[in-house]
């Protein structure tokens, strides 16, 4: 299967999971989502692939992924939640850098395999994450930020409160992805690859934001249809 194909179903899955899981948990399935796609997101990253013409690096979904989770609980919840899944994700972050840290300090036995391999993978594990936690605390506060503040502008222009998901969504995720892009690719990767390869990372990777960006506003749209209905059922 080609990496484009892979990437186009990563998208439908990782998104229809989220969905998935806030159906069946509701926001508290958000918040375990944000977890998971926090620390998938950060070993994912390390891998570099070739796909429609482009080098770049992987977790671009995973990492896009985080900022449907809190689009959906500002639609639905408010600012003070969607805050509080950006403070786990941080939080994840913290205690992920740790524990795989931790796991080098120990002397394998003789019939170990394992090792080697993690040490190959978590040695580069606490500048990647340190600098995702970082990029992602301010980043993600800043979509926050902005998703409300297109809310304030539509509700103001057009006088209502539920159209215009599709521009509060996109408007706030479109810049935010391409803050988290820039801010992402020279922290982690300034050093490790010449600029060429940085600047052909950051212009792959937001095409492919843009593209998950504008993917995951049905499925916000369909969060709210899944919020609404079971509202309905609880009154």
């Amino acid at each position: 299967m080609s990496n484009e194909v892979l990437l186009v179903l990563s998208i439908l899955i990782i998104y229809g999971s989220e969905l998935l899981f806030f159906k069946l948990f509701g926001k508290y399935g958000l918040y375990c989502f944000t977890s998971i796609a926090t620390i998938a997101a950060n070993i994912e990253v390390l891998i570099v692939i070739k796909a429609f013409g482009m080098e770049m690096t992987l977790g671009n979904v995973l990492f896009a992924s985080t900022f449907l989770v809190t689009d959906i609980i500002s639609e639905l919840y408010g600012k003070k939640e969607a805050k509080r899944a950006v403070n786990l994700g941080i939080a994840t972050s913290v205690v992920f850098i740790v524990l795989s840290q931790w796991w080098l300090l120990y002397t394998p036995a003789g019939a170990d395999f394992a090792m080697p391999a993690m040490k190959t993978i978590f040695s580069n594990t606490p500048r990647l994450m340190l600098t995702s936690m970082i990029v992602y605390a301010i980043v993600q506060r800043f979509d926050v930020w902005a998703y409300h503040k297109w809310w304030e502008f539509t509700e103001k222009r057009f006088g209502t409160r539920e159209k215009f998901l599709w521009l509060r969504n996109n408007g706030s995720t479109l810049i935010s992805q391409f803050l988290n892009n820039l801010l992402f690719t020279f922290g982690a990767f300034l050093g490790v690859y010449d600029m060429r390869t940085l600047f052909s990372i950051i212009i792959s990777s937001y095409v492919i934001f843009i593209v998950t960006s504008l993917t995951d506003t049905p499925f916000v749209y369909l969060a709210r249809k899944i919020y609404t209905k079971e509202k309905k059922k609880v009154s």
